[in-house]
């Protein structure tokens, strides 16, 4: 018996007082702050043309919901007018349409998938939102990180990293008077990234924006811990959410119901997961379902090809494989079948 839980017995033995319990609980959350504490989050999507960015927001919300973490921003890094509204209509499914949502810069990627599943989602779950025009992700990240304390906001990754170079190449606004680069070291912890391939490859959210990525994987001030491309894709989920009773009235349900029919290849009854495995490592502790390896360097080429260095220190660190796929899917699927209380 542990420390915290030692002492919570003796209280529970000796008062029933709720006050006196209450206090307790809150004294303790001082004296061992990282029992309470939440992770601060901006989430970073392309929604888009794949379908796990979906789980991911999903997983997201279930780890809200759970006390785990706050959802402070949701950007899309794909310029297509579909997809912020996408991502706002699924976090208004969970009772959250006040987070700030963002669209990417002028030069990001602007596409969306063949099958049209993002119009269609919001066709059925907020038409309203069709053609809204929503602010520009860096302005919202900047907004949101001034306002945290000093190297606290996890930003994840599960696309391309259009809108971090254009807020590493940001300048003091009436905003902050820091650099994007300044802001960004002084208030955020760490980046976790869908991206790259290891310990080598070519993998679709780097080189689909190689200008990006040339620039952010280089410049980055903070640690990036890194969910390679073979992570997700060993990990298939989906098939239950897709599932999932119909009356639910759910984007996230709709989502995988409908790509799988028709997104997905003929007789697949799941998808990778690769989106879904760079948020649970964001909110939880990475080791208790992969192992971490580094530290070392994420090289980067101009073509966005990449490499790992083992024997430079740049503060990268990747994802390995610890257990059967199947276990990770089990807990993933789990968060992703979530439905929040009207």
């Amino acid at each position: 018996m542990n420390l915290f839980e030692k002492l919570e017995t003796l209280l529970i033995i000796n008062t029933m007082n709720t006050f006196s319990y209450i206090l307790f609980l809150f004294v303790l959350s001082g004296l061992y702050g990282t029992v309470f504490a939440q992770t601060p989050i901006i989430f970073d999507t392309d929604m888009g043309p794949d379908y796990d960015d979906i789980g991911a927001l999903a997983v997201l919300h279930a780890l809200e919901a759970n006390g785990e973490c706050e959802i402070l921003a949701t950007v899309a890094s794909d310029r297509h007018p579909s997809i912020a509204p996408t991502i706002e209509a699924i976090n208004t499914y969970f009772g959250r349409d006040e987070i700030p949502v963002g669209t990417a810069p002028d030069n990001a990627p602007d596409f969306t998938a063949g099958n049209d599943w993002n119009k269609k989602l919001i066709e059925r779950f907020q038409p309203g939102l069709a053609g809204k025009i929503y602010p520009d992700a860096v302005e919202i990240y900047r907004k949101i990180l001034a306002k945290q304390k000093n190297r606290s906001v996890t930003i994840i990754t599960v696309g391309f990293t259009s809108n971090l170079a254009a807020l590493l190449a940001s300048g003091p606004d009436d905003i902050s008077p820091l650099s994007g680069k300044d802001l960004i070291s002084k208030k955020v912890k760490k980046w976790v990234a869908m991206a790259g391939a290891f310990p080598e490859g070519k993998e679709f959210n780097v080189f689909k924006d190689d200008k990006a990525s040339w620039k952010v994987f280089r410049e980055w001030p903070t640690p990036i811990l890194f969910s390679g491309f073979e992570i997700g894709f060993k990990v298939r989920t989906g098939g239950k959410v897709a599932r999932m009773q119909e009356s639910i009235n759910s984007p996230v349900q709709w989502g995988y119901d409908y790509n799988l029919k028709t997104y997905t290849k003929e007789g697949e009854d799941n998808r990778p997961s690769w989106d879904q495995t760079a948020v649970l490592c964001a909110v939880r502790n990475p080791e208790r379902y992969f192992y971490v390896n580094g530290p070392g360097k994420f090289v980067i080429n101009e073509d966005g090809t990449n490499s790992w260095d083992p024997d430079t220190d740049a503060g990268h660190y990747f994802l390995v494989h610890k257990y059967p796929y199947q276990r990770i899917a089990d807990t993933l699927e789990e968060l992703m079948m979530y439905v929040p209380n009207k």
